[in-house]
């Protein structure tokens, strides 16, 4: 019996719209220091790249240098903010959870595999009652590699109980689509992510506005191409 074919989601932009959250849990950092204020515009480009670099952007805006040594103080500042509110305003893009149901009634299986560290990323699955729709979850703190590293979107295939060559990538970012396209796995991207460049710019398969714009037989077709 073959094995059944797997979609894997990135969280942040793709499957939840966590902005709102992320941004809020920056402001009590910088709230915290007697920085300032930053509003979505100014760190929306930055949302799939951690807490980091969304630091150091909001202190760079106030033309404050956020060194290593205090991005290590601050993050757990960062993190407790941003787990307290969890799951706050963060939601579900409009149509995945009935993809990803009507991806698992026709034997898909499906995870989640994100940058964000795993210690936040289930949680809130968790909170938001969807993390039983789910096979396997990874975070970037999974593995020892992470996206654009393909072997993270492999080795999350295979702990969900698929086969890479037997799979399809959803994402919203540069590191989605290269680290899929580095592992000849087919994207779907969404354009209405957090990436600062239009997502056909990095040449996935296709391009989605909406996930009402989906069904599974386009997902299915991309395998047989």
């Amino acid at each position: 019996m073959s094995a059944a074919p797997t979609a894997v989601f990135d969280l942040d932009g793709t499957l939840i719209d966590t902005a709102p959250d992320l941004l809020e849990a920056v402001n009590a950092v910088l709230e915290s220091e007697k920085v300032g204020h930053v509003h979505r515009d100014d760190l929306n480009h930055l949302v799939g790249h951690g807490g980091r670099a969304m630091i150091k952007a909001a202190y760079a805006k106030f033309e404050r240098e956020a060194d290593e040594q205090t991005l290590d103080r601050l993050i757990p500042v960062f993190i407790e903010a941003y787990s307290q509110s969890m799951p706050g305003q963060s939601k579900p893009y409009e149509g995945v959870i009935d993809l990803v149901n009507e991806l698992r009634a026709q034997e898909w299986r499906c995870a989640v595999c994100t940058n964000k560290m795993i210690g936040l990323a289930k949680p809130l699955l968790k909170a938001l009652e969807i993390n039983e729709l789910f096979d396997h979850v990874a975070g970037g703190d999974s593995y020892p590699f992470k996206k654009p590293d393909p072997r993270h979107i492999e080795q999350t295939i295979i702990d969900a109980g698929g086969l890479p060559g037997k799979a399809v990538m959803f994402g919203d970012s540069e590191n989605d689509i290269l680290a899929a396209k580095s592992g000849n796995i087919p994207v779907i991207a969404v354009d209405f992510g957090y990436t600062p460049k239009h997502v056909s710019t990095f040449g996935p398969e296709r391009v989605i506005s909406s996930y009402l714009d989906l069904a599974v037989q386009d997902i299915d077709q991309l395998l047989r191409t």
